[in-house]
This record gives structure tokens, sequence and C-alpha cells, in this order.
């Protein structure tokens, strides 16, 4: 039997997403040309609440969109024969715009390089920057967040879930010790 341990709670989530809200407010006072494109599925949700929490903040209305990575991985036939592709749904131009991507964690980087990938074919923005909810390190590619909730620290052999109320019911990040067993190639 696995392991579970609730890392963390409701308020933790809210307490990171007004931090990386207050940061980014810091950064770009004006908010000039920015967007949000939350990457499917759990971070749409957070850049729905950021987007929300900015407006409460600052009483702009930013555009936010959706971008399914699917077919952009670079591991996708090796986690499923027929994957199911959603749709990605930006209904704004981002070019020369600032794009603000948004995701619920950050282990390799593979996603956002996907994610990336994805961006470009949709035009070329000005400037991309990252907000991430969780940090678990373990990159394999060159990819950092510019804006963190928290940072853990876990093994490669760990899970990290985040549970959110728009999904589940609950708001939490629960990791689960050992979920993968140590690969022996390199």
């Amino acid at each position: 039997m696995l392991r579970r341990e609730i890392l963390l709670k409701e308020e933790d989530i809210e307490e990171s997403l007004n931090r990386i809200c207050d940061q980014l407010l810091r950064r770009h006072p004006q908010l000039k040309e920015m967007v949000l494109v939350g990457i499917r599925s759990g971070g749409v949700y957070l850049a729905q609440r950021l987007k929300q929490k900015i407006f409460q903040r600052t009483g702009k209305d930013l555009p936010a969109g959706v971008i399914d990575i699917t077919l952009y991985r670079d591991d996708w036939t090796r986690l499923t024969q027929t994957p199911e592709v959603k749709k990605t749904e930006i209904h704004f131009p981002i070019e020369d715009k600032h794009v603000l991507l948004v995701d619920d964690v950050l282990f390799t980087g593979r996603t956002i390089r996907a994610a990336l990938d994805a961006l470009l074919e949709l035009g070329r923005a000005r400037r991309v920057e990252l907000a991430i909810l969780v940090d678990r390190g373990h990159r394999e590619l060159p990819i950092h967040a510019d804006y963190v909730g928290k940072i853990l620290e876990t093994s490669r052999q760990d899970s990290i879930n985040v549970e959110l109320k728009e999904i589940t019911g609950v708001d939490q990040v629960i990791i689960e010790y050992g979920k993968y067993p140590i690969s022996s190639e390199i």
C-alpha cells in the first residue's frame, strides 16, 4: 500500500495563489498586453482563479484561455495508443502579447516544452512567463517557473497529485511516496 500525505490544504493553495498574484502585479503593475493561458487540466482552473484575483485587485479583466498539449508531448505514444485530445480554447490573439502560462505542477519540464510548442503555432508572443502552483524539481529540460506557489522536495519515485475543487470538490496537494519504481535505465 502506498503511503499518502496531504502536503497542502485549501488555505495553503489560496495563500500560494495570492503570493503568485502579488508577485505578478509587482513585476507587471500595468498588466500591459497580458493574457493568461492555462494548461489543460489543472492549469486551466488555476489560471481562472488568478484571473479572478487580478480582477478583484485591479479591475482589469484579462483574457484567459486553455491550451491542450496532448499531441505536442514527446511521450504521448508511450502513454497511450489513442490519446484523448481536448480542445484548445484561445479566442484572442497571442501575437505580440505577454502570455502567462499556468500549470499545477512543474516536474521534468516536458509539459511546459510541449505547451510552448503549441503556443508557437498560435502566434509569436512578445514574452511567455510561467506560473506554477508546485515545483517539485527533477528537471530534464532547462525550464524554470517565474512564479511559484510552493517548492516541494520529492524523489523521482514519488507522485504529486493536485486536487482542485473544480474537479474533485476539494483543494489539496497530495504526495504518494514511492509510486513509481526506480528504473534501471539511465
